[in-house]
């Protein structure tokens, strides 16, 4: 892998707080403006600048994206955000609860997206992906991470452990209870020569950012007659963690109306499932899908398990896909459908029994979480996954580390 130090713009220590936000893709314009509110200087008003813009209804608007570059500029014009004098790698550890994780933040070259040894395991949708191009060669920055894993490595977990022992950065608690820490590595070129021997790392979050990355950076190529492949534009933002740190939670489903009667669903779905009203909220193990339906919890077993050698068709996510979202309450792409929504399993089930109960869905889905070998099982099959099928906590926030290409 190509990993890289950069030249990062950072939040002065005694902004850090203030600046640092959560992933412009985990909350809609409500929920960051509320979470941006007497925070002039809050990373939403970069990543979710129509916050800044109430009268803007269209979020893709040419508005939006010149407010978020007006927003970041004004950070580095007015010392909020500052540069690094030279390259640097950092380490960026997160705790939440018991579980705590370490990532690398480099800079990652868009020829290796481009070639497969960063590999995906999700489509993108059109819109969010020139949505997220917009605002990359708008703001001439990578202003959110993209999350990547790669298998664990001895090297890097040496580096690590000398890293983690120097004085931090940054360390401070978030609103949500998350622990973040970052340290600079002290040797950036031993970072990059260990890397230099991982052949493939994978996009466990951040399908639409890594593909706009490589699209902007194919663009800006194309314009540069003296091209070398080294312009800054050649990389982008990630967060590398090992494998053996990661914690992927189950990305739940409720679905808001059926098609037929309670009776013909229950009927149609006993032709496929045994069927236990046993009040279990959450799957025991893979090969289980617990349903809330009418007040009550029931954990759904499938007659008959999908052969082993599709590794899409063994996630508990796909045979909910095929075995009853798709032929029974006729979703056939998730992606576009309106009668379908995705709940992260930090929520936990009971937000599901509050969508049924409420009376916004009429069924929910509890799924078992998909494993880091099946992600990597998936990927290495040049294959994809359903949508919505790993939900990835904690989440890295953006605003403490920025990429510019220049």
């Amino acid at each position: 892998m190509r990993v890289k130090r950069f030249r990062a713009w950072r939040p002065a220590e005694k902004f850090v707080e203030e600046v640092a936000s959560v992933p412009y893709d985990v909350v809609d314009r409500a929920q960051a403006a509320a979470l941006a509110e007497g925070k002039p200087n809050s990373f939403l008003r970069v990543v979710r600048a129509e916050i800044d813009l109430p009268e803007v209804e269209n979020l893709y608007s040419q508005e939006v994206y010149d407010r978020a570059k007006a927003n970041l500029q004004r950070l580095m014009d007015e010392g909020i955000l500052v540069r690094e004098t030279e390259g640097a790698v950092y380490l960026y550890s997160q705790r939440m609860g018991e579980h705590i994780q370490y990532g690398i933040v480099a800079s990652c070259h868009v020829g290796d997206y481009e070639e497969g040894s960063i590999k995906i395991h999700e489509k993108t949708r059109r819109a969010k992906e020139e949505d997220r191009i917009r605002y990359v060669d708008t703001q001439n920055a990578n202003t959110g991470p993209v999350f990547l894993a790669y298998r664990d490595s001895a090297v890097i977990n040496e580096q690590v452990e000398t890293t983690k022992k120097s004085v931090p950065l940054y360390h401070f608690t978030a609103e949500d209870g998350v622990e973040h820490t970052i340290w600079k590595f002290e040797d950036a070129e031993a970072i990059e020569i260990a890397f230099g021997s991982i052949p493939t790392t994978y996009v466990a979050d951040g399908h639409h950012r890594s593909a706009s990355a490589a699209k902007v950076g194919a663009m800006r190529r194309a314009a540069n007659p003296n091209h070398t492949g080294e312009e800054p534009y050649n990389y982008f933002l990630a967060v590398l963690f090992p494998e053996s740190e990661l914690k992927i939670l189950a990305y739940n489903r409720v679905v808001l109306s059926l098609p037929d009667s309670m009776d013909a669903f229950r009927s149609r779905l006993a032709a496929s499932f045994s069927i236990e009203a046993n009040g279990v909220d959450e799957p025991r193990h893979s090969g289980e899908i617990c349903m809330y339906l009418e007040g009550s919890w029931n954990t759904l077993t499938p007659r008959k398990m999908p052969e082993a050698v599709d590794p899409v068709a063994a996630l508990d996510v796909s045979i909910l896909q095929q075995e009853v979202l798709a032929p029974i309450l006729g979703i056939a792409d998730p992606r576009e459908s309106d009668n379908i929504d995705f709940i992260g399993g930090i929520k936990g089930t009971a937000e599901l029994k509050k969508w049924v109960d409420e009376g916004r869905a009429a069924v929910a889905f509890s799924l078992f979480p998909t494993s880091m070998d099946q992600l990597f099982a998936v990927a290495d099959a040049g294959m994809l996954m359903p949508p919505k099928s790993t939900w990835f906590e904690p989440k890295l926030r953006s605003g403490l580390l920025v990429n510019t290409l220049d």
